[in-house]
Formats: structure tokens, C-alpha cells, sequence
């Protein structure tokens, strides 16, 4: 896999480009319905989980650069729930709360979590005495549900993580809304998410379709406008461009599908046609590099932001934080 990356803040004077107004901020037309149903099929998603294991490693070293103590973590698009063990690792008190869209992958999350927790159990009964307590992690709580209706209270933890999630819903700016809401002061979110560079061998490989056949990913520019105009404080964003090499056009499509596939609401229905078909394999074998390969290309954009302190309460009074001045002079006891 080559990598190539750059990092880019809000503070770059080239994001003052491309800025979409606040009203007409949004996705694709995409069907939620339909990424149920294309989530809906673990076995079908799972070939591609070397991608998600990949870019969560990448999010876990940026982790590292910030100072968080979270007594509760919410996984919005946990999955099937990949992600617990290295985040319980590293915050061991935090609490796990994972939220996904599809019931089928809460189900692997479930089944998953039962499987360490039995594994766990095992191994503490014979490392330790009869009758010890054991340090198992208690067991993520799991709900099914929408990333910009999250059935969670206000201010319910100080990490929200989200890795490859955000571009399967068609309103990423009520989505970060919703994820200030459940975020606590100074709560931290960090996220993963494609960028519109996603997949462009098979966007340029189907000229002849008359319907989208590729999601037309957000841009990143964007994605930091909506952090801003949710409210979040100082977000910081940057991308970087991974190639995918394959052998065969046949391996090549099938990963996209297990990334997601298409889940336009105008998407081309039915199968097809075998002109479309052929054209799409002549423009993608045309597209081999010089060492043979077939390339694939993945913009994974990250960010991560803040919700500031409050400074109004909720019937608009202000609110001032301050710290007593410390008085010099006074370092003796009386």
C-alpha cells in the first residue's frame, strides 16, 4: 500500500475555498434505509475490515498526541465492536457505549463482546485463586441506532469516537450537532470519514452510466465549515491518500462493495447492462500501473475538535469561568 499525506488546519488560508453556506450543508442523497441493508450482512462487510483496522491505528496515534480523561466513551459506528478492546486499553475506567445503524452489526458486536468476555473468564479462572475477583472490563453497552438522533442524554461522555462512519449519513451537519450535544464540556471528538478523491478509478471507469454509481464523498473543507458552525472549538483536519493495488477487476469491485457498495437513493436499479458492464472493465484494466496492478484510491480524511465550555445556561443566563488569583507573599504557615 503507498501513502502519501499532508496535514491541513482550519487556520489554512486554502479552506476559505469551497465553503458551503450552513443551510445548504449535506451529503449525497443516500438512503439510510438502504445502508441498513448494506450493513445488514456482516459476512458481506467483513473482507473489508483490513481498511478499518488500518485507518483505527492511524486514529489511535493521534490519540496519543491529545491529553483526554474520559469516564465515558461513545463508538458512533462501532460495528462490530472492533474497536473496544484498544480503547478500553488505553482509558480503562472509561466506560464503552457503542452506537451503530445497523441491528445485524450490533448483534456481531454483541456476540463478539460474549466471546472475550468468555475468553477473559477462562483465563482469570486459572490465573487466579478460587473465589478472586477478577479485573475484567465490564461489557460495552450497545444500541442500535441514528447518528443525528443518538437515544443518549445530554453531556453523556467526554470521547466521541467514530471511525468511518460519517459518510454513510445524508446530514453530517446534524450529525455533528447531535454528537456536541452528547459530548461534555471540553469533551473531545475525533473521526474518520472518505473524502471525495474515494473510489475515482471506478467513478472515471463508468462515463456511461446514467445513474451515480460512486458515492460523491464530502470534502473535507466542508466537513471542518460544519464542525465550526456546530459549535465545536478549535477543529483540526487533515487527509491523507492511500492506493489500494489488486490483481483482478473482480477483487478490486468486490472490496467496494464490502465497504459499503452504493447506497444512493438514485442509484441505478436492477443489474447492469452488459455494455455498461464490459466499458467498466476495458476503462479499469486501461488504468493498470506500470508494475501491472490494478490502484484503487482511498482519501481518508480525519478531525477532531472540542466542545468548548458553556457560556450561557439554558435559559441564557452567561456564564464566567474563573480561577482565583494566587496571592504572592503568602507561601508560609501562619
Amino acid at each position: 500500500m503507498r501513502v502519501n499525506w499532508r496535514i491541513i488546519s482550519l487556520h489554512d488560508p486554502a479552506l476559505t475555498t469551497s465553503m458551503t453556506p450552513p443551510g445548504q450543508m449535506g451529503s449525497a442523497p443516500i438512503s439510510l434505509a438502504h445502508v441498513r441493508a448494506l450493513f445488514g450482512r456482516p459476512a458481506r462487510i467483513a473482507p473489508s475490515d483490513f481498511l478499518r483496522r488500518e485507518i483505527a491505528a492511524r486514529m489511535f496515534e493521534r490519540l496519543e498526541l491529545i491529553r483526554v480523561a474520559p469516564e465515558a466513551i461513545i463508538d458512533a459506528g462501532c460495528g462490530e465492536g472492533a474497536d473496544f478492546a484498544v480503547l478500553h486499553q488505553r482509558f480503562p475506567q472509561a466506560r464503552l457505549i457503542g452506537i451503530d445503524g445497523s441491528q445485524a452489526m450490533i448483534g456481531e458486536a454483541a456476540a463478539r463482546q460474549r466471546r472475550t468476555q468468555s475468553a477473559m473468564s477462562r483465563l482469570l479462572a486459572r490465573l487466579l485463586p478460587q473465589g478472586a475477583g477478577g479485573g475484567a472490563a465490564a461489557a460495552p453497552s450497545l444500541v442500535c441506532g441514528d447518528y443525528a438522533r443518538l437515544p443518549l442524554p445530554n453531556a453523556s461522555a467526554g470521547l466521541l469516537w467514530s471511525n468511518l462512519a460519517l459518510h454513510w449519513h445524508p446530514r453530517p451537519h446534524e450529525v455533528f450537532a447531535e454528537w456536541r450535544r452528547v459530548l461534555r464540556d471540553e469533551g473531545l471528538l475525533m473521526f474518520s470519514c472518505f473524502g471525495p478523491d474515494t473510489f475515482r478509478e471506478l467513478r472515471q471507469a463508468r462515463p456511461l452510466a446514467r445513474a451515480p454509481q460512486v458515492l460523491p464523498f464530502v470534502d473535507m473543507h466542508d466537513f471542518g465549515d460544519m464542525l465550526v458552525d456546530a459549535g465545536f472549538a478549535t477543529p483540526v483536519m487533515d487527509m491523507e491518500m492511500l492506493t489500494l493495488t489488486y490483481d483482478t477487476a473482480d477483487k478490486m469491485l468486490a472490496d467496494v462493495r464490502a465497504l459499503g457498495g452504493n447506497p444512493l437513493a438514485t442509484r441505478a436499479r436492477g443489474l447492469a447492462t452488459h455494455t455498461l458492464r464490459d466499458a467498466t472493465y476495458r476503462a479499469l484494466e486501461a488504468g493498470r500501473n506500470a508494475a501491472g496492478k490494478l490502484t484503487l484510491s482511498i482519501e481518508v480524511i480525519y478531525g477532531h475538535a472540542f466542545r468548548p465550555l458553556a457560556r450561557t445556561t439554558s435559559r441564557g443566563e452567561s456564564i464566567v469561568h474563573f480561577t482565583p488569583r494566587k496571592q504572592a507573599g503568602n507561601s508560609g504557615a501562619n
